[in-house]
């Protein structure tokens, strides 16, 4: 976060944003070399060919499939469901969120500011926004 803004945790991001996002292929080789099914089972994935991936047959996609990717969709459940949350996104007995695969969530997850203009409508949301200005 930029100068004095600090997250409390509060989940609001995750909450209203954390899911229906497009993913690029690069979230992807990490859990691909880790066999992280835990993760590709909650991904869709659209190839040139046509073909897609959804749920659980995910996790048998290669390295060597990653050039036919041309859409990758975060979240759906085991069965190729569209998830309308995060699958990863956990409260703590503390109250505070927290993400599952922090260590290696994907890039739209990263890259996420809310108190960047483009996000606007987040940030009025967020605790971290509403005290300090961006």
């Amino acid at each position: 976060m930029g100068g004095d803004q600090e997250c409390p945790l509060c989940g609001t991001c995750c909450e209203k944003w954390g899911w229906d996002q497009k993913g690029i292929v690069e979230d992807l080789v990490p859990w691909i070399i880790a066999r992280r099914s835990d993760i590709l089972q909650h991904v869709a994935i659209r190839f040139r060919d046509g073909r897609q991936c959804r749920g659980r047959n995910v996790p048998e996609i290669s390295l060597d499939d990653l050039p036919d990717v041309i859409q990758i969709s975060y979240w759906v459940d085991p069965e190729g469901r569209t998830l309308h949350h995060c699958p990863f996104y956990f409260r703590n007995g503390d109250g505070k969120v927290y993400c599952r695969i922090h260590n290696t969530k994907p890039a739209v997850c990263i890259g996420f500011a809310p108190w960047e203009e483009i996000y606007h409508d987040y940030g009025l949301n967020c605790p971290a926004c509403r005290t300090s200005s961006p």
